[in-house]
């Protein structure tokens, strides 16, 4: 810990944690989403919802739920960036509306910062499971511990130092937990936790679980190939 960080002898370290939740029309499940995060917010942590200009009744459902109701553009990027400007507490989570947190998942991120972690993910489940997607899960967490790259599915974790060290998020229109995965690795490995989140499977089940699979390592690949991520996002959200 750099030594103007240091907090003075008799004061209390501060090692709460702000969730921010980048949001757009999730007015079906924000209100349960959020009563999810109500016991972390007892506990003195912080819940910050950003919306992303929805065009329901998000953020009406999300009044009273958070500590912090933000509006803004479009762009999850830019949206976790404005969530972590505003967060009060050194450590940031980054949750996605239909990803669920385990009981343990903040006091787990918190031991892994404490013992030298900059930042981390979680390993994640996607619910309702079967066959299929309990490899593609399986996959993901591997493919994760090998690269050092997480996705914003498996709930990244850092300290608001190290966010701030390389820039946040890049408000790029798709791929951007890539890029801040890139991004954090310069400065360390991340702490790949076995505790799992749980995220929803809706995604494969709007357009098809091969279907999916095809679309995503396509994509990833031709960013990883320098593909223009506007162009990307177009082929994604179409």
């Amino acid at each position: 810990m750099p030594a103007d960080s240091r907090p003075m002898p008799g004061q209390p370290v501060d090692d709460k944690v702000s969730v921010i939740m980048p949001v757009f029309n999730e007015a079906a499940g924000i209100e349960a989403a959020l009563r999810a995060l109500q016991p972390l917010r007892e506990a003195g942590h912080e819940v910050i919802v950003v919306d992303g200009d929805s065009s329901d009744a998000t953020v009406e459902r999300a009044q009273g739920l958070a500590d912090r109701t933000l509006a803004g553009e479009r762009g999850r990027a830019r949206q976790m960036n404005a969530g972590a400007a505003v967060a009060r507490h050194p450590l940031l989570l980054f949750l996605h509306a239909d990803t669920q947190l385990p009981p343990t998942a903040l006091e787990d991120a918190r031991h892994a910062l404490a013992t030298g972690y900059r930042w981390g993910r979680f390993d994640v489940r996607i619910e309702p499971a079967d066959g299929i997607l309990l490899l593609v899960a399986a996959c993901m967490n591997l493919r994760s511990r090998l690269t050092g790259v997480a996705t914003g599915d498996q709930a990244i974790f850092v300290t608001r130092q190290a966010f701030a060290a390389v820039g946040g998020y890049p408000e790029l229109p798709l791929m951007e937990d890539l890029a801040l995965s890139d991004r954090l690795k310069s400065i360390g490995p991340p702490a790949c936790l076995r505790t799992r989140v749980l995220t929803s499977a809706r995604r494969w089940q709007r357009h098809g679980r091969l279907r999916t699979i095809l679309i995503m390592w396509r994509l990833r690949l031709a960013y990883r190939l320098g593909a223009d991520p506007a162009r990307l996002a177009r082929d994604y959200y179409q």
